[in-house]
């Protein structure tokens, strides 16, 4: 595989954000924690912001992956030491090529850089080892489970909740 790179998707590519989690939602509906209805009326997932941004990884031009990172609590004082990983998604084609480690050793130095972040957190799929062995590579550890977080046709799953102590 030639060389990722990482770079910041901006509000203003939201269609070819989309159009990426669409293929993905065809794809892996079930490692996504939205639905095809939800992206079809979704707004963009972070502000272009340095507490707000998203990325995505990109080989040969051709979107592989997308991470987003947003500041907890933006307009809650008590909350802005805490930031959210989400929508962590790589395409089936690009995965154990070490993009979903490139984006996340990228939204972690990129979020050291930010003043007053002192942890990052995510949610995961409890049956999602891979993803967990991932996190846990980065210094991720779990704190808790959500039972029944998830309500999927007629099915439920629960999120490992786990997080990153950048102090």
């Amino acid at each position: 595989m030639n060389s990722i790179e990482i770079k910041e998707i901006f509000s203003t590519q939201m269609e070819q954000y989309k159009m990426f989690l669409d293929v993905a939602l065809q794809n892996n509906e079930g490692s996504l924690l939205i639905t095809p209805k939800d992206n079809l009326n979704a707004q963009f997932p972070t502000k272009d912001r340095i507490d707000s941004f998203t990325l995505g990884a990109y080989v040969e031009n051709i979107l592989a992956g997308v991470v987003s990172f947003t500041r907890d609590g933006e307009d809650r004082e008590k909350l802005r030491h805490k930031g959210i990983l989400s929508t962590m998604y790589v395409s089936n084609q690009f995965r154990r090529h070490g993009i979903a480690g490139a984006l996340l050793q990228e939204v972690i130095k990129r979020v050291k850089a930010v003043p007053g972040i002192e942890q990052i957190n995510l949610v995961v799929v409890a049956t999602n080892s891979r993803a967990k062995q991932l996190y846990e590579k980065f210094g991720f550890e779990k704190f808790g489970t959500e039972r029944n977080s998830i309500k999927w046709e007629n099915r439920y799953f629960d999120e490992d909740q786990m997080v990153l102590r950048l102090k």
